[in-house]
């Protein structure tokens, strides 16, 4: 076949979505739907806006980098659903619709009149995709939760660090982000059933859900054996390889699984070729009685290099390594803005900056990655006039604090 052509059009070209998420796992999930080509509308509240405008880079600089990172290329409005003119406003803007995704807890938009089952009485097709923190069933379904909270309740955290006082949450949002990942995966095979059926459905993720998933072999090892796997110590407790971090000369190095044919080229590149007939590691598979042993033998032989010099020892073998990187130094690397996860960016306020852009690459749609977070309710006049509001009518709302 000949060279591909792209549509001019993103994947979801044509979809509308009403983004109600805060913070992170809903807001992402809109925004890679964004990314793909979908209209994102972000609804907020007035004068409040997303919780996540709210937490600045510093003291000394206010942007809001959850915001404007999990934001770029939505439109914004503002809009009080508590309010009755502000739901009518809401059901009128639904009716538009292809998705809506809120991370509100759980019986939130029912409360207002603005469930699934109320919107799809207006609009038979829309997906309702609804994101909680610990499940939409259940004695925890109504409470409310974040990030960290769902690392510990899933398991995630328990397994970190070297013990049990050494326990530390991932230093990122995980849980967030893994809950918005499958509430996009769940949206779009929705999407792909409304076109063969015209309906619609809800979609439920949640943060809990989303952390035993995402250890699926760890749960199923535990299920098979009835033992709780061992801490991290550096490495992964089910894998009794070589494999883990260990400390360079300047700073730390990871290594993917080590064994097999691999097992002599690796000891004869670390200056360490007698391993090779050690019996207690030539096969590879390390027992527990002997990984604190051979930790300690490596850790002994990286630190008599670099990192930039074990990456140069290691090219061009079959060992699978990557060298610990900062974000510094992650923003350094071209390939990184090759292949589109990082972009530059000119911003009209505030000049160059890199922003992070999209993981996924599609030959005939491309991912178009917005630069540019709206302003709180930048977009409300555009909206509400497209709704057929007219200016009287906006002013009334506005006066009354519904936008």
């Amino acid at each position: 076949m000949g060279k591909t052509e792209h549509s001019g059009s993103g994947a979801l070209d044509g979809i509308r979505v009403l983004d109600l998420g805060l913070l992170v796992q809903g807001p992402q999930a809109a925004l890679l739907l964004a990314d793909l080509g979908a209209d994102v509308i972000k609804v907020e509240l007035p004068l409040m806006g997303d919780q996540a405008r709210w937490l600045p880079v510093s003291a000394e600089d206010e942007r809001a980098p959850w915001f404007i990172g999990c934001n770029r290329g939505k439109k914004s409005i503002t809009l009080d659903l508590r309010k009755e003119e502000g739901q009518e406003v809401f059901l009128k803007l639904s009716e538009t619709a292809d998705v809506v995704i809120s991370n509100f807890t759980p019986g939130t938009m029912e409360n207002w009149g603005l469930g699934y089952e109320n919107l799809a009485e207006r609009n038979p097709g829309i997906i309702f995709g609804a994101a909680s923190a610990f499940g939409p069933l259940g004695p925890d379904s109504s409470r409310s939760g974040a990030d960290i909270c769902g690392q510990a309740a899933g398991g995630m955290l328990y397994s970190t660090g070297t013990g049990p006082e050494d326990m530390t949450p991932i230093a990122v949002t995980l849980s967030d982000h893994i809950g918005s990942q499958n509430l996009v995966s769940g949206i779009l095979a929705a999407l792909y059933h409304r076109e063969r059926t015209g309906s619609g459905q809800k979609v439920e993720v949640s943060l809990l859900g989303g952390q035993i998933y995402a250890q699926t072999s760890e749960y199923t090892a535990y299920f098979l054996s009835g033992n709780l796997p061992n801490y991290a110590q550096h490495g992964h407790p089910l894998l009794r390889l070589i494999y883990g971090v260990f400390p360079t000369s300047d700073g730390q190095i990871a290594l993917a699984g080590v064994d097999g044919p691999t097992i002599p080229e690796f000891f004869e590149a670390i200056g360490r070729p007698e391993m090779t007939s050690d019996p207690r590691f030539e096969t590879g598979w390390i027992s527990d009685e002997h990984r604190e042993t051979l930790f300690e033998i490596l850790a002994e032989a990286f630190q008599t290099k670099t990192t930039a010099e074990w990456e140069s020892t290691f090219s061009g073998s079959d060992l699978r390594f990557a060298a610990v990187r900062n974000y510094a130094q992650v923003g350094a690397d071209e390939g990184a803005f090759i292949n589109g996860y990082l972009q530059r960016v000119d911003h009209p306020e505030w000049g160059s900056i890199t922003m992070v852009g999209s993981p996924i690459r599609l030959s005939r749609t491309p991912a178009t990655p917005g630069q540019i977070a709206p302003e709180l309710g930048q977009h409300t006049e555009e909206v509400l006039l497209e709704l057929e509001y007219d200016w009287d009518r906006i002013t009334t709302l506005r006066e009354k604090g519904v936008i």
